[in-house]
């Protein structure tokens, strides 16, 4: 802890407009509404922000945990020991590139995105308007729903590499795959994206919007704090048909449940605690294996 202090009285000394809170508590920033105080929380508002406060940490040794808007996330009740670095609304700036592109900024929001994509004419976001999360978050795991991935949209990447380098990556160099990208076993920075869009009828573009809306509020349980969709989707299957055959939607601990609504999503009923959805996730894993032969494999990040 004396030396996560030293750190953050050199932040304070070197980066004094960076805003930076002390014992932010994660919970706040989750939308599993889960997660104890961190030690210290960075909201940079710049690029140029972002690079001096990596390297500042680097020099002392110490690896942050970036973070966007925390929805795919389940963090720790107890202190998280970390210095953590949240890619937000500073970060989110969008604009239009070329006659069918928009560059925007990690912290830009895919509802946001998809919103001024509408308003511009463009159609390719359509799919993510109702993903919850923020565009670099959505690029590391390449994030998709209802037929749509952001492997079809994202045309380059601009990220801090493992040295702390401005890179960009283009085209087959994210090496997409299913909930996986370049960036996913790495340890860089996401800082802005360039998509590639094409042309629609803006008002076709807001239904098909709201029809997704429509089927997500039908399906999944949105009233509810969770961190979407629990565990990836196997080979020939899904998690949440194995989960339901398993016999499992309603399977509770404490505040945490298997939602009776789709049993894909764990979800947080009230109060509930980081062990609580550990222990629903573990029998979830150890039941299907049993009954299905396959072990599920967590889409959400455990931070500990």
């Amino acid at each position: 802890m004396e030396h996560l202090q030293l750190a953050i009285n050199e932040i304070r000394s070197r980066i004094p407009r960076l805003e930076l809170r002390l014992e932010e508590p994660m919970k706040n920033h989750c939308s599993f509404r889960i997660g104890g105080p961190a030690a210290a929380m960075a909201l940079p508002g710049s690029q140029e922000e972002t690079e001096e406060l990596c390297r500042l940490l680097r020099n002392m040794g110490i690896r942050p945990f970036i973070m966007g808007n925390g929805t795919n996330l389940l963090v720790t009740d107890g202190p998280l020991r970390r210095i953590v670095i949240k890619m937000g609304e500073k970060m989110g700036g969008i604009n239009p590139r070329g006659e069918t592109g928009l560059a925007a900024g990690c912290g830009a929001t895919l509802a946001r995105l998809a919103t001024v994509a509408q308003g511009m004419g463009l159609s390719g976001l359509e799919f993510a308007h109702g993903i919850p999360g923020t565009l670099g978050g959505a690029v590391v795991m390449n994030a998709g729903a209802y037929g749509g991935e952001m492997c079809n949209v994202v045309k380059t990447t601009t990220f801090l590499d493992e040295y702390l380098r401005v890179s960009r990556f283009a085209g087959q160099e994210h090496v997409f795959s299913y909930r996986h990208s370049a960036f996913s076993d790495r340890n860089c920075v996401i800082l802005s994206c360039d998509l590639e869009l094409k042309r629609g009828d803006p008002r076709e573009i807001r239904k098909c919007m709201r029809d997704l809306a429509e089927r997500r509020r039908g399906s999944q349980p949105l009233d509810m704090p969770s961190a979407g969709s629990t565990f990836k989707r196997p080979e020939r299957s899904y998690a949440a048909a194995l989960i339901d055959q398993a016999g499992l939607k309603g399977y509770t601990v404490g505040g945490a449940q298997v939602s009776e609504k789709h049993a894909g999503f764990v979800v947080n009923r009230g109060g509930a605690s980081f062990e609580e959805v550990i222990r629903v996730m573990e029998h979830v894993r150890e039941t299907v294996y049993k009954t299905a032969g396959i072990m599920l494999e967590p889409e959400i990040r455990i931070i500990t």
